[in-house]
């Protein structure tokens, strides 16, 4: 099962795909253009130039899973965010089911379920997540949401929390073991339509996502 990730070149995504490459695992990952690409080829993953703003259909040929970890990033505006996280990730689920992708992992946000709640800058970023992972739910396409806290760069523990209520109100959660958490969904095939929340915790990876 080849998997397309979206986002390849983001935090997140060198991550995973760094993990996935070492497990194994067939990744094809998804890069905005050519100067993005050196760095993969060193790592002997398999790149496809495709542009979330532009036309980006083929990038999705001969892959049976998507996992969805791009976003606008921090320092763009509201057109961004409507462009990247609502729009580009509506696209993708829709893409993924007319090729019947069969399986697509979105990696979206603990406060997506009530954006107004995060603090104000955020909030636009929340509701595009918000209006994209309802989408996702009722595509049609099996699917697995993953909801990180507070992204940090700490070092991977690989012991992770999914509720607030394990780390006392605590909301953080490294990048590091957000990659870990999605190499884990990846393997773990015969999970589908289910909804982690994700923190840093005690918990193996593997106990607390099942």
């Amino acid at each position: 099962m080849t998997t397309l990730v979206i986002g390849a070149n983001g935090q997140i995504g060198r991550q995973f795909c760094e993990l996935a490459k070492a497990a194994g695992e067939p990744i094809k990952a998804m890069i905005r253009d050519t100067a993005q690409q050196p760095w993969f080829e060193e790592r002997g993953i398999e790149t496809v130039i495709a542009d979330l703003e532009g036309d980006f259909r083929h990038a999705f040929d001969g892959c049976d899973q998507v996992i969805f970890t791009a976003g606008s990033g921090p320092h763009t505006g509201p057109d961004k965010t409507l462009l990247i996280d609502l729009y580009a990730a509506i696209r993708s689920v829709d893409i993924a089911r007319e090729q019947g992708i069969e399986r697509f992992l979105m990696v979206s946000a603990m406060r997506a379920e009530n954006p107004m709640e995060a603090p104000e800058k955020l909030r636009p970023y929340m509701a595009a997540k918000f209006a994209a992972d309802a989408h996702l739910r009722t595509a049609g396409v099996p699917h697995l949401f993953l909801k990180p806290g507070r992204l940090t760069d700490a070092a991977a523990s690989e012991r992770v929390a999914t509720s607030l209520a394990e780390t006392g109100g605590e909301n953080q959660v490294s990048r590091a073991n957000v990659a870990h958490a999605l190499l884990h969904l990846l393997k773990a095939r015969e999970l589908v339509d289910r909804e982690f929340v994700l923190l840093d915790g005690e918990r193996e990876i593997g106990e607390a996502l099942r």
